[in-house]
Formats: structure tokens, sequence, C-alpha cells
């Protein structure tokens, strides 16, 4: 058998304790998973623009109690989570879908909605529209 070398060593050293510390540092950091998917909330299939380098955005979108947004759609893959109040999103000949704290989806692209707040208290909604330069993250619908 062979002498091992000094990065050999230092290699087993490591796996046998650095492995452990890190697994311990990754459960210090629980995670609780929002959304897995491949289609929209409508069941599209998930593409993303090409037209440039790759832009990512977020924002926190305020819909204003007993207020709708235009109809629209979205060029780019929008991932949303609904942070406060309830919100119904009118997919037209797809249906109605209602909202509440804590939903996370992948909104439809192709289909054109239109968001409501029913209610008295605004909805907050985290927005993370994933895309290209030049791609248009809402296309308002006349």
């Amino acid at each position: 058998m062979g002498t091992l070398s000094k990065a050999a060593v230092a290699t087993a050293f490591l796996s046998l304790f650095a492995a452990p510390a890190l697994a311990g540092d990754v459960a210090a950091y629980p995670t609780r998973p929002l959304l897995d998917t491949e289609k929209t909330i409508i069941g599209e299939t998930i593409t993303y623009p090409t037209s440039g380098p790759a832009r990512v955005k977020a924002a926190i979108v305020t819909i204003a109690p007993n207020t709708d947004t235009v109809f629209h759609r979205h060029g780019v893959p929008m991932f949303a989570y609904i942070l406060k109040g309830t919100t119904v999103v009118d997919y037209g000949d797809k249906g109605l879908k209602t909202y509440k704290p804590g939903d996370a989806f992948v909104e439809a692209m192709a289909t054109t909605h239109r968001g409501t707040n029913p209610g008295s208290e605004p909805v907050e909604i985290l927005v993370v529209y994933m895309g290209a330069e030049g791609a248009e993250n809402v296309v308002p619908m006349k």
C-alpha cells in the first residue's frame, strides 16, 4: 500500500468532519417549500422569453379594497405569493380562482385575466417576474 498524499489526507479529514458540520448548518435554516412546478396556475407550460439577457424583477403589488386590475397577460413567468388579503382572479373560460395569504403559484401567461379585491382591506402580493431584458412583464389588454 502506498503513502497517502497530503491532499488525500486533507480530503479524508474534511469528509469525516466537515460534512456533518455542513449538514448541521443546513438544519439551522429549515425551509418551507412554497412551490415546485412546470405549469402555470391554469395548466400552461411555463416558457421563458429569449429576447435578451435574463432579468428577474420582484415587487409587492397592492390591490386596493373593492377594485379590479385591468385585464392583462404576462409576457414572462410570474411567481406570486399572497401576503395579505384575499383576491379573486377571473381567467375567463378557465374560471375564477380565489387566493388567500400563504398561497403561492405561477400566474397564467397566455390567458387574459383580471384580479379583484372584494374585501375591505388591501391585498398585497409578492410577485417575481422571471424574464429577459426587453420582455414585457405585464401586457394590458384592451
